[in-house]
């Protein structure tokens, strides 16, 4: 029996010029002094698939079905923690729960906050 594929894994330029901006936690944490492994947005990550689960927007093992799919042919050389927020986020916009712009317009608020201080 074949395994039902979940995942678009067509590419989404919003989110391959993330991928491009090398700013994994492995390699911003040290600028910062930070030795924390996990990043400070992995809790809010786990909890917002904990939401969608519950919801049944997305129920974990589609989920992690996709994840694995999208690990595998589009997100493989991204680290761990950016990997499954990448492929969450590439659900979410092919499954149209957020819409790319929307999105963009958002990033480019949090950036601008972010690079005030």
């Amino acid at each position: 029996m074949s395994a039902k594929r979940n995942a678009d894994l067509g590419r989404i330029a919003l989110l391959d010029a993330i991928r491009s901006e090398g700013k994994a936690w492995d390699v911003i944490a040290p600028r910062y002094g930070v030795t924390n492994p996990d990043p400070p947005w992995k809790t809010s990550l786990i909890a917002m698939c904990e939401c969608l689960s519950v919801s049944g927007a997305l129920p974990t093992l589609d989920r992690r079905r996709t994840e694995d799919e999208l690990a595998a042919a589009v997100y493989s050389e991204v680290p761990a923690p950016e990997r499954q927020l990448l492929a969450l986020v590439h659900t979410l916009l092919r499954r149209r729960l957020v819409v790319e712009g929307d999105l963009a317009s958002r990033m480019r608020t949090v950036r601008s906050r972010l690079e005030a201080v």
